[in-house]
């Protein structure tokens, strides 16, 4: 088995009838989580056609296989997405995206190269960061949770401790989404169906910090301006 599955919905139709034409721009995410990443990605490449995504824009989203399925580390994580563009998937670097997605919390509690890495990704891809985790990007697909979840208690969710108890433990934003959308992110394939409200998380979004280079400290996020992008890709250039 290959070490990564493609998901993508490009081209689909309801016969065989019909030539198969070749996507003028693919874009690529790989995620550092396997679950809660994977079940919306994949459900807002099959809601493509609901947002007016061009036509011969392909969306395909990466999941990590075999030993690479845990594989976390943002520098890791940015040197295998690499090295899935030498063959292993087509990849134009003229037109074709490579869209990175991790956390930043590791950084606020463990490692000091953040800037480092911001470096090394970007020369290649495009970085999509939750800082601290994918759980607040989610969060903002309820509407009013910037105001009346977020900004009021920011402080105690860019520290994101530890909570609940020893054979419940979990992240204090995890423990914040739970509360708010009743599921848990990690385990219920129902986070999917929130990329419905992509277009709510995207204008909540930007009341909050969306410059990844400087969000030591700063609750940020900017997931839904990458899919802004995407969506307003026009495929001219």
């Amino acid at each position: 088995m290959a070490p990564i599955r493609t998901y993508s919905n490009w081209n689909n139709r309801s016969s065989n009838a019909g030539e198969q034409i070749e996507p003028y721009r693919h874009y690529y995410f790989i995620c550092e989580g396997k679950n809660t990443e994977k079940w919306y990605f994949e459900k807002f490449i099959d809601i493509r056609k609901s947002l007016s995504i061009h036509s011969e824009i392909d969306i395909s989203y990466l999941e990590k296989t075999e030993e690479h399925e845990n594989l976390s580390s943002p520098k890791e994580l940015i040197k295998f997405a690499d090295e899935q563009k030498n063959g292993k998937i087509p990849f134009d670097p003229k037109f074709d995206k490579m869209i990175v997605v991790f956390d930043a919390d590791i950084f606020e509690n463990q490692q000091n190269n953040y800037e480092e890495i911001i470096e090394l990704g970007k020369k290649r891809n495009i970085l999509g960061v939750t800082n601290p985790s994918f759980e607040l990007f989610l969060l903002l697909h309820f509407e009013g949770a910037v105001d009346e979840i977020i900004l009021p208690d920011s402080e105690n969710i860019i520290k994101n401790e530890w909570v609940g108890t020893a054979n419940n433990r979990r992240r204090y934003i995890e423990d914040i989404f739970r509360k708010k959308a009743k599921m848990r992110p990690k385990s219920n394939m129902a986070i999917g169906e929130l990329a419905n409200h992509v277009l709510t998380a995207i204008s909540q979004e930007k009341k909050l910090n969306n410059n990844i280079e400087l969000c030591k400290g700063i609750v940020t996020s900017n997931i839904g301006i990458i899919i802004q992008s995407i969506i307003d890709d026009q495929c001219n250039d």
